[in-house]
Parts: structure tokens; sequence; C-alpha cells
């Protein structure tokens, strides 16, 4: 895997302020939102995308939606809803290819997305 900005982030190589951060997992405020919150997670772990994980990376994937559920309640999104996105590959959205979970809220999501 090609390094990218977010394994340079989870390395610690670049100064981010993380909302959460445990062994395996960061979270931080994406710098281009798409809504009033607009967190990703992105493991430590450099994994492609979602389409790349396999059944050795199980329980980092469902530990990478316990964080998204995490740091969606700190940010007080629960009450109102929030959606979790990850994007897989240049023609669904994916612009870094690292895997990472997008926490979109503060505002009605419309259906369909995109």
């Amino acid at each position: 895997m090609e390094d990218t900005i977010f394994g340079k982030i989870a390395r610690g190589e670049i100064p981010t302020d993380f909302v959460y951060e445990d062994e395996h997992a960061v979270a931080f405020h994406d710098l281009d939102p798409k809504a009033p919150t607009h967190i990703l997670v992105i493991p430590r772990e450099p994994i492609v995308s979602l389409a790349d994980a396999t059944a050795v990376d199980s329980a980092l994937l469902g530990h990478l939606m316990m964080v998204c559920a995490i740091v969606a309640a700190q940010e007080g999104l629960e009450e109102n809803g929030y959606r979790v996105v990850t994007n897989i590959g240049a023609e669904g959205g994916q612009s870094v290819f690292h895997l990472h979970l997008h926490i979109l809220g503060g505002r009605q999501m419309a259906w369909p997305p995109g």
C-alpha cells in the first residue's frame, strides 16, 4: 500500500487534534467538511478500503464502527441522528486510499446520497 496522508496522521507524523484516539484507531475533524459535524475515523493499520479488508480484519472493522458511535455521542449527534459512510475506490468517491469512515451530522441528510 502506498503511504498516504492518513497513514502519516495515524503514525503522528502530521500533528492533528484527535477527538478520539486508542491503540487501533484515531478520529479527527475533516479539513473539508460536508456537514456541520464531519469527523473521520481511521485505523492505525494501513488498509486501503473495505474491499481490501479480510476476515483477519473483522475485529478491527467492528472496533471502527464502535469508535464512530462513541465519537458521535461525544459530539452530541445521537439525539437527531447522523450518517456513517465509507467510500470504496475512485468511482465510490474515495480520494485517500487508506480506509476511513466519515461521521456526518448536524443537518438533515438527503436520500439517495450523491
